[in-house]
């Protein structure tokens, strides 16, 4: 009976790790554990008995998916998920980057940099805040800059 909790301890310890892995940065290693606990698990169910050890395979491959989508579906919406994950960053109305279609219109136009260009930052042209790439070097903040060239959504600008 002992041995029977020893696979059951080492399975759910196996869980615990891999629910950790998920919010804990360690390399790789608490994974390392996790399949080291299933293993443990396995060659103990093997050694109560060739049934129970192939119990214990079918079980670790029901269980290991089922605990990588509670720790990433489900635990995430729970109390706890939200007070360890990050929430997604916010943004303002002016950094949303336009469609294609509009930033060819930009050809031509005249801005302001509001954020030095070292040679990608940002722009403002009538009110409008994009990412832009300075065509050569440093460009300090508060320099009169034109679009010269659109490519996708990639602003390319020269002083003025």
């Amino acid at each position: 009976m002992s041995l029977f909790i020893l696979a059951c301890i080492l399975f759910f310890l196996c869980a615990c790790l891999i629910i950790a892995e998920v919010f804990i940065p360690s390399g790789g290693l608490i994974s390392i554990m996790a399949v080291c606990c299933v293993v443990g698990g396995i060659v103990v169910c093997f050694h109560i008995s060739t049934l129970a050890g192939w119990i214990g395979i079918i079980m670790a491959i029901i269980m290991i998916p089922g605990v990588l989508i509670i720790a990433y579906k489900i635990l995430p919406k729970t109390r706890f998920g939200k007070n360890v994950t990050l929430a997604p960053p916010e943004r303002q109305q002016g950094d949303a980057v336009p469609d294609t279609h509009s930033l060819k219109e930009m050809l031509g136009a005249v801005g302001t940099v509001i954020s030095p260009l070292r040679p990608v930052g940002m722009c403002n042209f009538s009110g409008q805040r994009l990412e832009c790439v300075a065509e050569s070097g440093y460009l300090d903040k508060g320099k009169k800059v034109k679009v010269i060239k659109i490519e996708s959504t990639q602003l390319t600008v020269r002083l003025v």
